[in-house]
């Protein structure tokens, strides 16, 4: 069985975040991979971006109506 997992390192043990389906005792292999925390800014301009690049066009009561634009549905 294989698992990818998050952790943090406190100095001397990893701590995983979540419980890990494993009997105690289990010999396991671990391969680290420093997750380098990224800024929620960062994130929101990078989608942004990716938005503003895909020129998307659509009828200007998209947001209003987009039940209506996406299934067919009748607005009452």
């Amino acid at each position: 069985m294989s698992q990818t997992i998050d952790a943090v390192f406190d100095g001397t043990v990893l701590r995983p975040e979540e419980p890990l389906q494993l009997q105690a005792n289990t010999r396991v292999r671990i391969t680290v991979v420093e997750v380098v925390p990224s800024n929620s800014t960062d994130q929101a301009d990078s989608f942004l971006k990716t938005a503003k690049a895909l020129r998307l066009d659509g009828p200007p009561d998209w947001s209003a109506n987009i039940d209506q634009h996406l299934y067919g549905e009748q607005t009452q």
